[in-house]
């Protein structure tokens, strides 16, 4: 008997499981950029962000971040915990890229003396905007409590990415996250780190390693994000 499919993403499958409270998520070569305007595939890259957000998450629950991550059996999946998703796109800036570059007039890769964070709404209607804590009250999507929280987290785990990249000649320029909370309550990261959701540069070169080569026709996308996932497993 196949298993139940509960959700299909732009990038992702959610099978229900035997227990309730887990899902199987399977990683799909499919890409999107610019809110799903721009379609296509990246050979090999489901195969890749299960392997490389695995990894990640281990390394998370070394430094006793909870996460959604319960085990890879196969290449491409994860099984993880069931999250009632926060609706928030959680970002975290070290450098000055993408919309901060348009929004700030920044030179792109300016370095930020702190770590900027930025919330997002869930919502491909609107387009994922930028939203401010007196928005997030006023749709009720987190209370100021939890946004505090959901900060603090990925700063915590700004603080373990960050330092753990650089050795692996890799600049961790931003990233997203996505938080969900469990039926006991239990706030965990959720969603997946990978090449997909990391801005990440090489640092002798400043080369994109990234999505942003899919996203600018920069070509060699497969290989960047082979590289990326050699140097995050290499010991």
């Amino acid at each position: 008997m196949s298993a139940t499919l509960l959700y299909e993403g732009k990038a992702k499958k959610v099978f229900a499981t035997e227990n309730p409270n887990q899902v199987r998520v399977e990683f799909k070569d499919d890409a999107t950029a610019f809110n799903g305007q721009k379609r296509g595939q990246i050979i090999g890259k489901g195969v890749i962000n299960a392997t490389v957000s695995a990894h990640l998450f281990r390394l998370l629950g070394q430094h006793d971040i909870e996460t959604h991550f319960v085990d890879d059996p196969v290449p491409g999946e994860l099984l993880v915990d069931r999250l009632r998703i926060v609706p928030l796109e959680v970002v975290v800036r070290n450098r000055v890229a993408g919309s901060l570059q348009k929004r700030t007039g920044l030179e792109e890769g300016t370095p930020l003396s702190f770590a900027v964070v930025e919330m997002y709404y869930k919502s491909d209607v609107l387009g994922d905007p930028l939203l401010n804590e007196d928005h997030i009250r006023i749709l009720h999507l987190a209370s100021p409590d939890l946004t505090a929280r959901l900060k603090s987290e990925a700063l915590r785990i700004n603080d373990v990415l960050t330092p753990y990249l650089a050795p692996r000649g890799l600049i961790l320029v931003d990233f997203k996250l996505e938080f969900g909370m469990t039926d006991q309550g239990v706030l965990k990261l959720g969603d997946e780190i990978s090449p997909d959701t990391c801005r990440l540069w090489d640092t002798a070169t400043g080369k994109k390693l990234d999505k942003d080569r899919f996203r600018q026709d920069l070509g060699t996308v497969e290989e960047a994000y082979q590289e990326v996932r050699d140097r995050i497993l290499a010991r």
